[in-house]
């Protein structure tokens, strides 16, 4: 083998590594930076105007009490709900952590508004279905309805 044919296989390997090592930081900063793109808590006016869904409440609505587990690794998981918003992805410090292999580290977000709870993908890789359409933004969930993060699925109830 000649010294040039060394030389650039040599050269290759190394712009192979570097792809690989940028595509590998480039996945755990998608992973970790999610939150700054999604504005998350009460909606301004204009959201409000575009979107009345986000704030109407109809008082025939059943309340929401806790957060079901129906399928997946962690299925009969039952969480009570609070006030507080519940993170729920693969990392340690999510309220919900999922071991699910699809699930991002900090993968969606349920939060409180009214007497309503609305869910919020945070820029997952897989991405989270309410009632089987994809999220693209914050919405109302009602109890009964699947919320499916990889395997698993979740239901808020009566």
């Amino acid at each position: 083998m000649s010294e040039l044919t060394e030389t650039l296989l040599r050269y290759g390997f190394l712009l192979l590594i570097w792809v690989l090592v940028l595509s590998v930081v480039s996945a755990l900063r998608r992973d970790l930076v999610v939150g700054r793109r999604n504005r998350t808590g009460t909606p301004t006016a204009r959201e409000a105007r575009r979107n009345p869904e986000l704030v109407e409440d109809a008082p025939s609505r059943p309340q929401a009490r806790s957060l079901v587990v129906t399928e997946g690794p962690l299925s009969g998981t039952i969480l009570e709900l609070a006030s507080s918003p519940i993170l729920l992805g693969r990392a340690q410090e999510a309220t919900l952590v999922l071991e699910d292999d699809y699930a991002s580290g900090r993968h969606a977000r349920l939060f409180p508004q009214g007497s309503r709870w609305f869910i919020e993908d945070l820029g997952s890789t897989n991405g989270t279905f309410l009632g089987g359409n994809q999220l693209t933004r914050a919405l109302p969930v009602e109890p009964g309805v699947p919320v499916r993060i990889g395997k698993t699925v979740i239901e808020l109830r009566p």
